[in-house]
């Protein structure tokens, strides 16, 4: 009885043994594969963000405001699906839904891509870069808020910038020349079309030198107006309305940006456009140069001058004169102080005061 007792007693110890060995063995090789799928994972989506806010200060006559503000608060992954093909989408935290988009590499270089969704068009040079790169608080020009649909034209609406299409773009001539040609619903974001016409926007920018980019856009549509505006009288709410764009400007870039050298600032630059739209009967037209100058270890100074008008046939115009520094104190990180003042024909003239802090990753 006692021998088999022990008996049992080893067959069972082996049994349990045997049941461990499997279950630990099991679970290391979940654990394997779920540090396999993190791997997958990490190597194929990057998440990037940033926020930047601050204090503004301005003294319009009967408008005085002072305050501090969180103006934007983005995020945005973007996930690398196959060696061509990838899908974007970012959020802003302190408005709404911006950008959701695939790309598509066809060609095996960089000659031929196709995007499609929800992104920042292609008209003028500022539009499609980050508010994290751009030297102005303000980021845009006046002619580029406007035409581009950034927000002060009540007929267009607040669209940042973009808007829900299909383009194809690539870099030519041993990226010499780089070209995008889209088809939108003209209507903006997250809205569809209020027509049954498509807008066309193209761009073609050419590098003769590495430092020097020569770049004209133009855009072909039919808008839906949303609201009515002042400086155009024409066009009513809920009315269609020809909205035709075009640009003509030029960048130049010397010395190099490394984020890892962020003390060394960011490369002299200089850049200028001219621009003119119309909205029904209207005719805009603007221009203006910006320029950036490292001065000493990410120390730079931020000139600006800006001039629009709304309606030429009205003068509904104003100059923006814009000076400051900024201080990249980490990497992507900075701050920026700059002074305006604005000479208006349609509204007293006025002094802006702006600081803010920029913390991006």
């Amino acid at each position: 009885m006692k021998r088999i007792n022990e008996a049992g007693i080893k067959a069972t110890l082996a049994f349990l043994m045997a049941v461990f060995s499997s279950t630990a063995a099991m679970g290391q090789q979940e654990k394997m594969q779920d540090i396999d799928w993190m791997k997958e994972i990490t190597s194929r989506v990057t998440l990037n963000g940033y926020a930047q806010g601050g204090y503004s200060y301005q003294d319009l006559k009967g408008r005085e405001t002072n305050d501090f503000n969180l103006k934007r608060t983005l995020l945005w992954a973007k996930a690398r699906i196959t060696d061509r093909w990838s899908f974007l989408f970012m959020y802003d935290f302190s408005s709404v839904v911006q950008e959701f988009y695939t790309d598509y590499r066809i060609s095996k270089g960089k000659e031929l891509s196709v995007r499609l969704g929800q992104f920042k068009h292609s008209y003028t040079i500022e539009n499609p870069l980050s508010p994290t790169v751009l030297e102005l608080v303000d980021v845009y020009s006046q002619a580029v808020l406007y035409l581009a649909g950034e927000g002060p034209d009540p007929l267009n609406g607040v669209n940042y910038g973009r808007d829900m299409g299909l383009m194809v773009y690539g870099d030519l001539l041993n990226n010499h020349v780089h070209y995008e040609f889209s088809v939108m619903n003209g209507q903006g974001i997250n809205r569809r079309d209020g027509n049954k016409q498509k807008d066309i926007i193209g761009r073609l920018e050419y590098k003769p030198v590495k430092e020097l980019r020569l770049v004209v856009c133009g855009q072909l549509g039919t808008g839906h107006a949303l609201d009515t505006a002042a400086w155009n009288p024409t066009v009513k709410k809920g009315q269609d309305y020809k909205r035709n764009r075009i640009s003509v400007g030029a960048e130049w870039k010397s010395g190099s940006y490394a984020p890892g050298r962020y003390k060394e600032g960011r490369p002299l630059s200089l850049r200028g456009e001219v621009l003119e739209g119309r909205d029904g009967d209207v005719i805009s037209r603007g221009a203006y140069l910006t320029g950036c100058v490292p001065l000493w270890k990410g120390v730079d100074a931020v000139a600006s001058a800006d001039y629009f008008d709304r309606n030429t046939d009205m003068k509904y115009y104003q100059t923006q004169l814009t000076a400051g520094l900024q201080y990249w104190f980490y990497k992507k990180c900075r701050l920026q102080l700059q002074y305006t003042r604005t000479m208006s024909h349609f509204q007293p003239d006025y002094n802006w005061l702006q600081a803010q802090m920029q913390v991006a990753f």
